[in-house]
């Protein structure tokens, strides 16, 4: 216990040390964030707040792992996820905020990035981790299923569904680091339980760095985290429910994350297929922000369901 409350508030304290420094450096270099027309009004006033503030925020969880984790596989690739996802996302930044493509990095690079990730990963896991293995654990019914070949088109989902909902969660000041404290730090928990304590470490070093960037990121946000910090989260997230065998429990944890990135997908078909919207607005936060309530509130709405869904998870396991 003692090791996970150091790391987290090693996180916090890099994120708080380094975000003055940074935040001023983005405003000269203008790297401000670009909001969407057709987005609620009252988002208007962000525009040119400083983005990619992920930048530090990984550094926060980066450098607590390496402090109080023991170096071994679990570690090394949880890291590697982190990581990658981080460098995916601060390209799709670059692009968009610095190079002014609308569309950043293009879905099919980013996809390709994802790919190579998730092959490294079962590569490296295979031969380093003794208890890799190609099952997947039903919680409740307590049940594992063998899924031979295609656990890793699984894995893949996993990587990609969790990064992508984690992002789309991203839309409001503090809305999508509170969640992933919330879910990270129930995953703390479940990794203690499960055996895996480097991993938690892990966990609580992306509360602490979480915790640290809410300083600055909550309502009036001065910095947003952008693709840089919340693909980087997405993929930590997917890290830990792999690693530690609890895959489906993901989703149970990150119920919030789940329905931001359905409402999203419901949307999408919706419209294509009758031309209406089931929501004013998605990701779904838009549509409660469009339906009268304040920004605070849907962000601390949602965090109440992350927690208990959290609870809702841990009491599954």
């Amino acid at each position: 216990m003692e090791k996970l409350l150091i790391a987290g508030a090693i996180a916090a304290g890099v994120v708080i040390l380094l975000a003055p420094i940074c935040i001023p450096i983005l405003h000269r270099l203008k790297f401000g964030q670009s909001i969407r027309a057709e987005g609620p009004k009252s988002h208007m006033v962000k525009s040119g707040t400083p983005t990619m503030g992920g930048i530090f925020l990984i550094a926060g969880i980066v450098a607590a792992t390496l402090i109080q984790a023991d170096w071994n596989a679990e570690i090394f690739l949880a890291l590697f996820i982190l990581l990658g996802h981080f460098i995916l996302g601060f390209i799709d930044d670059y692009l968009k905020v610095v190079r002014k493509h609308n569309q950043g990095l293009l879905a099919r690079y980013k996809l390709a990035g994802q790919i190579l990730i998730v092959i490294v990963t079962t590569l490296v896991a295979s031969e380093l981790l003794i208890d890799f293995n190609p099952t997947i654990w039903l919680p409740v019914v307590d049940v594992t299923i063998n899924a031979g070949g295609w656990y890793v088109p699984f894995m893949f989902f996993v990587v990609v569904g969790a990064s992508n909902a984690v992002n789309l969660t991203d839309g409001l000041d503090g809305l999508a680091a509170g969640c992933m404290a919330i879910a990270a730090s129930c995953y703390a928990v479940i990794c203690i339980l499960t055996g895996h304590n480097d991993l938690a470490i892990f966990c609580a070093a992306t509360v602490g760095a979480c915790v640290g960037f809410l300083r600055f990121n909550f309502h009036p946000a001065k910095i947003f985290m952008g693709d840089t910090g919340s693909l980087a989260l997405g993929g930590a997230f997917a890290a830990v429910g792999i690693l530690s065998h609890t895959e489906i429990l993901l989703a149970v944890v990150g119920f919030v994350f789940v329905c931001e990135a359905l409402s999203v997908i419901l949307q999408v078909i919706s419209f294509k297929s009758t031309g209406k919207r089931i929501f004013r607005m998605s990701p779904l936060h838009h549509h409660f922000e469009l339906g009268g309530w304040s920004e605070v509130k849907v962000v601390f709405v949602f965090w109440m369901v992350g927690l208990l869904f959290g609870v809702i998870g841990l009491s599954m396991l």
